[in-house]
């Protein structure tokens, strides 16, 4: 029998977490690797593990979605999923979602139910995105007893249509890191297809486990999840909401960041000063990303 879903992954330094990520990857199952200028043993680990795997290198980092768009274009089967490689994917939880578009026909985009490390229930899904809680936090939530329709998913791991995704095109190149998959869900909405969370399915999310911190991992993560959320503001709110929004938050971080340092603590002040400059990056037009198209074909 042909496989129907080929799984994408993208990587950056994942050599951490990666065996156990490809070693957990069914084996008939085709499997795409975009790497984005990993420096550590990602690469060997992908041609050891799974060297029937299509790798491809990109030369500079090219950021979550825009790398996942790559690895989309070059799938041939029915179904891909993107999955992140600090994830655990078993053939059951593929299986029962591939079960689950069956079922849904009008589904461009299905999603398992996360467990951590601990095995707890991760917050890997929302009713209304515009009502979200902090991203910055891991939340926990009950399972919902079957198939529900919501209006986000995690971008963990993720089934999605390739007619679907072909139709709307993939992830939105402007945005380097984070919020890349609510915008994603909010299109695939507008296109008239639902989002559809299978609590059968379940896989372990070792969440952010995939990248060793540091002071510049923490400034570009806070920069780029202050900037793509006033991107994003802006592209579905409109300039003078995103401007309110940016405004507010420039002002909180840039006092948080003054406060934190005269106390001594430098960590929280690097993070809100990460958080300022990507807000006004984003509110003066500043792009965090100078990715060409010649790049993402």
């Amino acid at each position: 029998m042909q496989p129907r879903t080929t799984v994408v992954t993208v990587t950056y330094n994942s050599g951490l977490v990666f065996e156990d990520f490809l070693r957990a990857i069914p084996k008939e199952l085709p499997l795409i690797v975009i790497d984005n200028a990993s420096t550590d043993n990602t690469l060997e680990l992908a041609r050891a593990v799974r060297p029937d795997a299509l790798l491809i290198c990109n030369k500079t980092g090219l950021g979550y979605g825009n790398a996942a768009s790559i690895g989309l274009k070059k799938v041939e089967t029915e179904f891909g999923i993107i999955a992140n490689p600090d994830s655990i994917v078993s053939l059951d939880a593929i299986t029962k979602l591939e079960h689950a578009a069956d079922m849904y026909p009008d589904a461009g985009m299905l999603g398992p139910i996360h467990l951590d490390a601990d095995q707890k229930i991760e917050l890997s899904y929302d009713v209304d995105i515009w009502k979200r809680k902090s991203h910055n936090k891991v939340e926990y939530q009950k399972p919902a007893d079957g198939p529900i329709c919501v209006e986000f998913l995690s971008g963990a791991v993720n089934l999605i249509r390739m007619t679907v995704a072909k139709e709307i095109g993939y992830f939105d190149p402007n945005i380097y890191l984070y919020f890349e998959d609510d915008d994603l869900c909010i299109r695939l909405r507008r296109a008239g297809y639902s989002i559809i969370l299978v609590p059968q399915s379940i896989i372990c999310h070792l969440n952010g486990g995939s990248v060793r911190p540091n002071s510049a991992y923490y400034w570009r993560k806070f920069w780029h999840i202050a900037w793509s959320r006033i991107y994003f503001e802006r592209k579905y709110k409109g300039s003078l909401s995103s401007t309110m929004e940016g405004l507010k938050l420039s002002l909180k971080f840039g006092f948080r960041a003054i406060s934190y340092f005269l106390i001594g603590n430098r960590k929280k002040s690097w993070r809100d000063l990460a958080r300022f400059s990507g807000t006004v990056s984003a509110l003066v037009g500043i792009r965090a990303t100078k990715i060409t198209h010649e790049q993402l074909d």
